[in-house]
C-alpha cells in the first residue's frame, strides 16, 4: 500500500552501493525509516529528497518492516540552515536529539509541528542558540523528566524568590534554599524566561534578543538538567561546543 505523509528527513545512511535509508519524523505516524532506492546514483530522483532537513511530502510504500520511498515533494529547502554552518550545527543538534528521544511509529503531532517551527525559526535567522534552548527544554515532557517550574519543588509554595535546583528537579524558593548547597542562583529574567520557553506557542514568537550572561545561566540549567537526568549522550552536542569555544576566540 502507497500512502503518502508530510515528514522532515532527520537522519540518513548509506545502504548499499546506490541506496539510502532515510528516517523521517512525520506528523502523521511519528518517527519512519524508509528505503530509498538508488538515491546514491547520479541524476537520481531522491538525491535532493534525502538530504537532511528536507521538508515536504513523501509517497511510501509501507510495509510491516521498512517501508520504500516512491517519491517526495518540497515544502521547504530550509536553505539559509544548508548553507549557514552555525545554523546546520543547530539544527543538527536539534534533529539527533529529537531522533534520540523518540520511538519509531509514535505519532505525536505537537511533536511534530515543534520540530518545524524550530528549524523554520532557525531558517529564518533567529538566534539559534535560543531556539534550540526552547526545544531542549520543552523535550524534557517527551522525554519524561518535565521541571517544576511553576511552584518550589521542595514545599509547593508559588510565591518568593526563586533559584534552580537540579537536584530537587525544578524552581526552589528562599524558604528553602538550604534543601539543595548546590541550587543554581539566577536572574529574574532568567527564572521568567525558563517558565517561557517550556509553556509558550513557539509559533507565536516575536523578536527576540538575549544577553550574554542570559544566555549563560539558561544554557548552565539546562546542560545540567539533560546530564542529570536525560541519559543522552549526543556527538552533535560535542561540537557545538568546539563551535561556540572557537566563536569566543574570534
Amino acid at each position: 500500500m502507497i500512502q503518502k505523509c508530510e515528514g522532515i528527513v532527520i537522519r540518513r545512511i548509506d545502504y548499499g552501493e546506490n541506496n539510502k535509508i532515510i528516517t523521517i519524523y512525520t506528523r502523521e505516524w511519528g518517527k519512519i525509516g524508509v528505503m530509498a532506492r538508488g538515491a546514491n546514483k547520479p541524476n537520481s530522483r531522491f538525491s535532493a529528497v534525502t538530504q537532511l532537513f528536507y521538508y515536504g511530502y513523501f509517497l511510501v510504500q509501507t510495509s510491516t518492516g521498512l517501508g520504500s520511498l516512491s517519491q517526495g515533494e518540497s515544502i521547504s529547502s530550509f536553505r539559509h540552515i544548508r548553507e549557514d554552518l552555525v545554523a546546520t550545527a543547530y539544527a543538527s543538534y536539534v534533529i539527533e536529539l529529537l531522533d534520540k528521544a523518540t520511538d519509531e511509529k509514535k505519532a505525536n503531532p505537537y511533536l511534530f509541528e515543534l520540530l518545524y517551527q524550530v528549524l523554520n525559526h532557525i531558517d529564518e535567522g533567529y538566534d539559534p542558540e535560543v531556539i534550540t534552548a526552547v526545544f531542549e527544554w520543552k523535550m524534557l515532557s517527551v522525554l519524561g523528566i518535565p521541571p517544576i517550574l511553576d511552584r518550589c519543588a521542595h514545599c509547593g509554595e508559588g510565591e518568593g524568590e526563586f533559584s534552580f535546583s537540579v537536584r530537587e528537579g525544578g524552581f526552589l524558593c528562599h524558604r528553602c534554599k538550604d534543601v539543595d548547597p548546590y541550587r543554581i542562583p539566577l536572574s529574574l529574567q532568567t527564572l521568567k524566561l525558563l517558565r517561557l520557553f517550556y509553556y509558550f506557542d513557539l509559533a507565536k514568537l516575536g523578536t527576540i534578543s538575549l544577553k550574554e550572561e542570559t544566555k549563560k545561566e539558561i544554557r548552565q540549567v539546562i546542560d545540567l538538567y539533560y546530564d542529570n537526568y536525560s541519559g543522552i549522550t549526543l556527538k552533535s552536542k560535542k561540537f557545538l561546543k568546539q563551535l561556540n569555544k572557537l566563536d569566543g576566540l574570534i
